[in-house]
C-alpha cells in the first residue's frame, strides 16, 4: 500500500488543481463547460420564492405581501408564517428538480425575493441565511442532476417594476431611491461571493421585468436602468469573476433602446421575454437585431401560456435564431406550466375571501370562511403541490422541445 500513497497523493493534487470551468460567453453564443456552444432550454421555478396570486388561483389578492396579509387574517401570523415554512419545503424538492432533468432540460431559471438576504420579516422567516438554505438545496440537486442554474432577482429591494410582479407598492422605487440601490449591490455582492466558485450557476440576473409602462416619467426611469445595472455589476466584480450576469430590457423585459454601452464588462448578456403574438423571426425581429448589434448573447428568460403549437413553433423560430429559452413557470394550479397542481376542494373558500373586500375590519369580519375549513384547504395545499401529487403536462412539455 505504501508504494502507492505518493502516487495516489499526486492525483489528487493533480485533480484539486485542475481549474473550474463555467459557462462563458463567445460572441453571441454561450459556450458550455464542456467548450461547446450551449442553447438554454428550461423553465422557471416560479411561486416557489415569489409567490404570485394567479398561481394560487387568486385574482385581486396577487402579490406575497397581499397573500401573506390574507393569511394572516384568515388564520393569524403564527400560523401563516407555518403555512409559509411548509409550502417552501413541498413547493420545489429534489423530485422536482429530478423530473425537469428527465425532459431533457438543461438550465432552471429560480426567481426569488430580496427579503430571503435580509433580516426583514418574509415567508415565514426573518432570516438572512434563509435564502442561502433554499438556494443551496437547488445548486446542490442541480449538480446531481446535470442542470445549470439562474439565479434571478424578481423583486428587488424598492421594487423595480412597480406591479404586483415585483411584491413593490405601485411604483419602481429602486430607481430613486440610494438606500434601497445601496441594498440592492450589497445583496447582489454577498451572493455573488457565497457562489463564486460554482460552476452549476450560469449566471446572474440582476432585476426581472424593470420598470412597468404605465408611469408618465418612464422615460427618465429607463434612463436610470443602465447606471443601476453598472452599479450592481461592479459590486459583483468585487467578489466574482467568473459567472455571467443578465441584464433585463425596460418594459417586461421587452425594450433595449435604453442601452448604449455593452463593453464595461466581459461576461454580459442580455434576457427578453414575451407572450403571445407571432412565432416567426419578425416577431422578435428587435431582440435579433440588438443581439447581433452587440455581439452579446440573447435569452428569452419567460415566456409561455399558450397553445402546444403556438410554443413548438416559436420555440423553432428561437433555435433557428440562437436565442435559448425558460419557459414560465414550471408549476401552477391548473394547466399552461410542465406539472399542474389540482387544490382541495376547500381552497374555494379561501379563493372566495381573497376575492371579497377587505379594506375595513368590518369587511375582514364580514368576509371571512370557518376557520376550520381554512385550516383544512391550508393542509390540503401543501399535500397538493408535493411532486407525487402533481400532473405532468406531457403534451406542453413535448411543445417546448423537451423530451
Amino acid at each position: 500500500m505504501k508504494k502507492f500513497f505518493p502516487a495516489l497523493i499526486l492525483v489528487l493534487a493533480v485533480a484539486c488543481s485542475q481549474p473550474k470551468t463555467y459557462v462563458t460567453i463567445d460572441g453571441p453564443t454561450l459556450v458550455g463547460t464542456d467548450g461547446k456552444p450551449f442553447l438554454i432550454k428550461g423553465t422557471n421555478l416560479g411561486n416557489w420564492l415569489n409567490p404570485e396570486g394567479y398561481m394560487f388561483g387568486f385574482g385581486r389578492t396577487n402579490s406575497q405581501r397581499l397573500i401573506h396579509e390574507m393569511l394572516c387574517e384568515l388564520v393569524g401570523p403564527y400560523e401563516a408564517a407555518k403555512f409559509w415554512n411548509e409550502f417552501k419545503d413541498n413547493y420545489i424538492t429534489e423530485e422536482d428538480i429530478a423530473f425537469i432533468a428527465s425532459t431533457g432540460a438543461n438550465t432552471i431559471r429560480l426567481p426569488f425575493h430580496y427579503k430571503l438576504f435580509t433580516e426583514e420579516d418574509y415567508m415565514g422567516m426573518n432570516s438572512s441565511q434563509e435564502g442561502f438554505r433554499r438556494i443551496d438545496d437547488a445548486v446542490s440537486w442541480c449538480r446531481k442532476y446535470g442542470l445549470y442554474l439562474i439565479l434571478d432577482m424578481h423583486d428587488a429591494p424598492g421594487g423595480q417594476t412597480g406591479d404586483n410582479i415585483d411584491d413593490s407598492y405601485g411604483y419602481p422605487w429602486l430607481f430613486e431611491d440610494e438606500s434601497a440601490q445601496r441594498q440592492f449591490c450589497d445583496i447582489w455582492k454577498k451572493i455573488a461571493s457565497h457562489y463564486k466558485d460554482e460552476p452549476v450557476i450560469l449566471g446572474y440576473e440582476l432585476i426581472n421585468e424593470p420598470i412597468a409602462p404605465y408611469f408618465p416619467n418612464v422615460k427618465e426611469l429607463n434612463a436610470k436602468l443602465e447606471p443601476v445595472h453598472k452599479m450592481a455589476v461592479s459590486a459583483i466584480r468585487e467578489v466574482d469573476r467568473n459567472h455571467i450576469i443578465l441584464l433585463g430590457g425596460a418594459q417586461w423585459n421587452g425594450h433595449f433602446e435604453p442601452f448604449t454601452d455593452w463593453t464595461y464588462d466581459d461576461k454580459i448578456m442580455y434576457t427578453c421575454h414575451r407572450y403571445g403574438g407571432g412565432t416567426d423571426a419578425a416577431a422578435i425581429r428587435s431582440f435579433i437585431e440588438f443581439r447581433d448589434k452587440t455581439n452579446l448573447p440573447m435569452y428569452m428568460g419567460e415566456i409561455g401560456h399558450g397553445s402546444d403549437q403556438w410554443q413548438e413553433e416559436f420555440c423553432k423560430t428561437m433555435e433557428e435564431n440562437n436565442i435559448g429559452w425558460t419557459f414560465w413557470p414550471y408549476k401552477k394550479i391548473s394547466g399552461s406550466c410542465m406539472v399542474a397542481y389540482h387544490a382541495p376542494q376547500e381552497w374555494r373558500a379561501v379563493r372566495r375571501f381573497s376575492e371579497a373586500p377587505r379594506s375595513t375590519f368590518k369587511e375582514i369580519r364580514e368576509a371571512m370562511p370557518d376557520r376550520d375549513s381554512v385550516r383544512t384547504a391550508l393542509s390540503g395545499l401543501i399535500q397538493s403541490v408535493r411532486f407525487s401529487n402533481c400532473e405532468p403536462q406531457e403534451g406542453y412539455i413535448r411543445s417546448i422541445r423537451l423530451k
